[in-house]
């Protein structure tokens, strides 16, 4: 959820470095799930480190780093080692899965994160909480306190430094238009005392001011509609392909067949006309905010 990406969103960066791999500080399983099948392959093909390095062109610390998990494998890694054990289709298909372990993310949101960050256009429909990319430090702060299990200091303070640093690509990325649909009654959930919701409520009306940000709130009149199965994010990335996501307890789910994410899509739209327009939304938030 995005109370519970985890704890936000750290940045993983692509590989920028030609013939070598960055190394990850914190491996997630599925870098060492992918780096037990190197070695498997490897060895089954009878080649050391050192001769698997001289084949795919990268040196025997990243054949060994990668193998152990401790590296992102680029796209020339993958696809050279893939030609030299087998040309199974082993090594490109593991690789789509892979993911980062950053700081402050949850295992199943950092595919969905890593995608997010290169998007050309985001939507979100939440009805539990306050968008993470929309949360002020203190609401976020409130809502990772609250969590099971509980979080020691040091987590915590990850977690919160990861959703902020999250929401800094909403700052960096003027033109890409951002869409978020949010139920009433998350907005009138309290947290804090009254001052720590007119800065959420002020925290919100200034995220969404940039006329590439829309905020449309669902009234509590609305009435049931299309989109009670739950929260629901959707972006489409640089080349036109379009990914949904959905959360739950403790797990995640990305969505790319193109059926089930062009029935969110519409659902998505659906609701668009049912919500409250910007003007009406933000006039709703002053409201709100006036009452405390």
């Amino acid at each position: 959820m995005d109370g519970a990406e985890g704890g936000a969103g750290g940045e993983g960066r692509a590989v920028a470095v030609a013939g070598e791999c960055e190394r990850e500080p914190h491996p997630s399983d599925s870098l060492r799930t992918f780096g037990a099948v190197v070695q498997a392959l490897r060895e089954h093909a009878g080649l050391s480190r050192v001769e698997l390095g001289e084949r795919v062109r990268f040196s025997k610390h990243t054949v060994e780093s990668v193998e152990l998990g401790r590296r992102m494998p680029d796209e020339a890694f993958v696809e050279r080692a893939e030609k030299v054990l087998g040309n199974t289709g082993a090594l490109r298909k593991a690789s789509a899965h892979l993911t980062r372990g950053e700081v402050g993310l949850a295992a199943w949101f950092r595919r969905w994160a890593r995608l997010e960050r290169e998007a050309v256009s985001l939507c979100t429909y939440e009805c539990r909480l306050v968008p993470g990319l929309l949360q002020s430090e203190a609401y976020a702060r409130a809502v990772f306190e609250g969590t099971i299990p509980l979080r020691t200091d040091e987590e915590l303070e990850a977690q919160l430094a990861a959703r902020m640093e999250r929401q800094a690509m909403m700052r960096d990325r003027p033109r890409v238009p951002f869409s978020f649909i949010v139920e009433e009654h998350v907005f009138r959930r309290r947290f804090g005392d009254a001052q720590a919701m007119r800065e959420l409520f002020d925290h919100v009306v200034e995220r969404t001011a940039p006329r590439n940000v829309t905020l449309q709130v669902v009234p509590l009149d609305a009435g049931l509609h299309a989109c009670l199965d739950g929260p629901l994010r959707l972006l489409e990335t640089a080349d036109g392909q379009k990914v949904g996501y959905s959360e739950g307890q403790q797990n995640g789910r990305l969505i790319s067949d193109r059926k089930e994410v062009g029935l969110l899509s519409q659902r998505y739209d659906t609701l668009r006309s049912q919500a409250l327009n910007p003007r009406e939304s933000r006039d709703l938030l002053e409201r709100l905010r006036g009452e405390l």
